[in-house]
């Protein structure tokens, strides 16, 4: 049972398949059409990732556009997913400026039917690491469901020391850590692998985010990979993933630098803007379709990203 706080209602969970987080997870866009949540696009996208097979879907990650929404939205998008991912099971991100805030998205992802939950520490403020471990303690007791941890440095600006990872790793609940990404060298991640292990309980599991260092990251040792691509390119990221995971090295290193394209336009415009320029181009969602004042790619970087696509598509 969640514990009441902050306006949130303690209520029963209902049954189902837990995530996997030795799996890779897919992390769907939440496509939007004139300010309003385009519902239509959206089921769409859970919908393809259901018929691919993937172990799971997490909507409401940063390229779900989680910090744009507001509760009735946020509430809305897990809703959908939950009911149209069928036996998948969902993951829904519950970042919040505030404590209280947190636990009130918290309560209605569970509420809907989320099989665990993604917390960053998402600041204005900076925070120290006692404000950022006094957060996961109050979540992560206040839930009943597995609590991923979010380490996001280049959007929340919290940088997560290793005895930072060791304190909330300890807490009740909290079942994997997201990690950014890894030393591009083998070698050098897996040392980075190894010492983050070796501070963590072990039935923590360790996901690697970054897509073009997925493939380092999980032959250097990561359980799981956080994917961008692999909520709108499913196959791809499967593909790579299940390379990587059987010990693989060099399958999956070419899968990986076949995607280089499209990692190297990741690196220059943004995932999130790409990864919604590639979805529009396939009409998987509609044009303009980012939370203003986030706007999409100019015409030319549109163009490329498109070309990029069709290459990758065609050579699949």
């Amino acid at each position: 049972m969640l514990r009441s706080s902050g306006g949130c209602i303690s209520r029963p969970l209902t049954p189902g398949r837990p995530v996997d987080v030795h799996r890779p997870q897919r992390l769907p866009l939440t496509p939007l059409r004139d300010d309003a949540l385009d519902e239509r696009a959206f089921i769409g996208l859970i919908d393809r990732l259901r018929v691919a097979g993937v172990d799971s879907i997490t909507a409401l990650g940063s390229t779900g556009s989680y910090m744009y929404l507001d509760r009735a939205e946020r509430r809305r998008v897990t809703q959908l997913a939950v009911e149209h991912a069928g036996p998948v099971p969902v993951m829904v991100g519950i970042g919040a400026l505030r404590t209280s805030v947190a636990l009130r998205y918290a309560d209605d992802a569970q509420a809907a039917g989320a099989r665990a939950l993604l917390l960053a520490p998402v600041t204005y403020q900076a925070l120290t690491d006692a404000e950022v471990y006094a957060l996961f303690e109050t979540i992560a007791s206040a839930v009943s469901v597995p609590v991923v941890v979010y380490d996001n440095p280049g959007t929340t600006h919290v940088t997560f020391s290793d005895d930072l990872y060791a304190s909330i790793g300890g807490l009740t609940n909290i079942t994997s850590i997201k990690i950014p990404p890894l030393p591009s060298h083998g070698e050098e991640a897996a040392d980075r692998v190894r010492t983050i292990r070796g501070v963590i309980p072990g039935s923590v599991t360790i996901g690697i985010s970054g897509d073009a260092s997925a493939a380092t990251g999980l032959l250097a040792g990561c359980d799981a990979w956080y994917s961008v691509i692999g909520g709108t390119f499913p196959a791809a990221a499967l593909s790579l993933a299940r390379a990587a995971l059987s010990g693989d090295a060099d399958d999956a290193r070419a899968q990986s630098t076949r995607l280089q394209p499209l990692w190297d336009a990741f690196a220059r415009y943004g995932s999130y803007r790409v990864i919604t320029a590639a979805a529009e181009h396939l009409g998987l969602v509609g044009p303009d379709s980012l939370p203003h004042p986030v706007s999409g790619l100019p015409a030319p970087a549109r163009a490329h990203v498109a070309q990029v696509v069709d290459r990758l598509l065609t050579h699949a």
